[in-house]
């Protein structure tokens, strides 16, 4: 049943054969009164489509924004991180399937205003708001307004998306983020159709648009499935296109699989499997190429590109050297480390903390 009070959508146009269709995202759902998209969270009610999580998460907690995975946005601060439920892609391998693939509006437990979410970050120290967890692109509206509260009282916005979004909402959306993490799940057509139901040309063009045509910082995380999406050629395909389409400039992230949701059957991703991927797209030209779900301080660590000298140590979240100045220059050679450094760097570290918006 859809709630009398849910949001109104934005992005939607009727069709002949009286159905109504959601234009959000490249899925284009076409839906009778009553129904609900893939997402589960975006329906038809009467001629409209509306958003039935407006308002709504499933919970908040303060990580550090190495979490999110950002390591070149505001390095060692806190975030305020929340999500919604349901998700418009179909992962069989999700890490996130209990908030992604919820069908429960009851697990929506928090209810918090735009103006209170970003009042909220300014009281917990938080630097910026990540929308995460579940995809924020189709709670849109949500994350929007969200975003310019948080913009009025100079809190930053960062976006963990698939970056599967059509073309003109996406301007509404990123056009209040400052920064975006897009998961770039595999750099082929049929893994993209075969395990999540989707397609990747439009999770590209989201990352040309991100780079060429917008100021939001940006870093790129692709999660390394044994046997789907981890040949050498493969990743040296997707090295390749990052530094010749988006620059090579633009962080890369390869992290860990484990057996989750409807992929229990493959293994964890071998430690060697991420670091031979690092050492791929290094010799594809990337300048800055990561790991994560694994401990290896020295590829979680930042390097300046033009003299080779580490600028910011990792351990796990841990922030355990710093060599840049106030506004983002190597002491040691004066290039300038791309992406957004204000200031000291913060000493969040590795703890999460969950917070009780009700409480507040």
């Amino acid at each position: 049943m859809i709630p009398e009070s849910a949001h109104p959508g934005r992005y939607f146009a009727p069709l002949d054969d009286g159905r109504v269709e959601c234009r959000v995202c490249p899925r284009f759902c076409r839906l009778k009164d009553g129904q609900r998209g893939m997402c589960f969270v975006r329906a038809r009610q009467g001629g409209e489509i509306v958003l039935t999580t407006y308002g709504r998460s499933s919970g908040f907690c303060i990580d550090p924004i190495e979490k999110k995975p950002l390591n070149h946005f505001l390095p060692g601060t806190p975030v305020l991180s929340f999500g919604t439920a349901g998700c418009n892609l179909a992962c069989k391998f999700c890490q996130n399937h209990d908030m992604s693939k919820s069908r429960e509006m009851d697990t929506l437990a928090d209810a918090a205003p735009p103006e209170a979410l970003a009042r909220a970050a300014l009281e917990l120290g938080a630097r910026s708001v990540a929308y995460t967890y579940n995809d924020p692109v189709i709670f849109l509206e949500y994350a929007v307004d969200v975003a310019r509260a948080c913009r009025a009282a100079g809190v930053k916005s960062v976006a963990v998306t698939a970056g599967y979004i059509c073309e003109e909402p996406r301007e509404e959306f990123f056009g209040v983020m400052d920064a975006a993490n897009v998961d770039l799940k595999a750099f082929t057509e049929e893994f993209y159709w075969k395990l999540t139901g989707a397609h990747l040309a439009p999770v590209l063009e989201t990352l040309e648009y991100l780079v060429h045509r917008t100021r939001v910082w940006t870093e790129i995380t692709t999660l390394l499935i044994p046997g789907e999406n981890d040949s050498a050629a493969e990743i040296a395909r997707l090295a390749e296109w990052v530094g010749s389409r988006l620059g090579p400039d633009v962080p890369l992230h390869f992290s860990a699989f484990h057996p989750d949701f409807r992929m229990l059957d493959k293994p964890r991703t071998p430690p060697e499997t991420l670091l031979r991927a690092r050492d791929i797209a290094k010799r594809a030209g990337l300048r800055h190429v990561y790991v994560g779900n694994i401990h290896h301080e020295t590829a979680q660590s930042s390097y300046c590109a033009g003299c080779g000298a580490m600028v910011i140590g990792r351990d796990w979240y841990e922030l355990s050297d710093w060599r840049l100045t106030a506004d983002g220059h190597c002491m040691e050679c004066g290039e300038r480390f791309p992406g957004v450094i204000d200031g000291a760097p913060g000493q969040w570290g590795r703890k999460r903390q969950p917070v009780r918006m009700a409480a507040r």
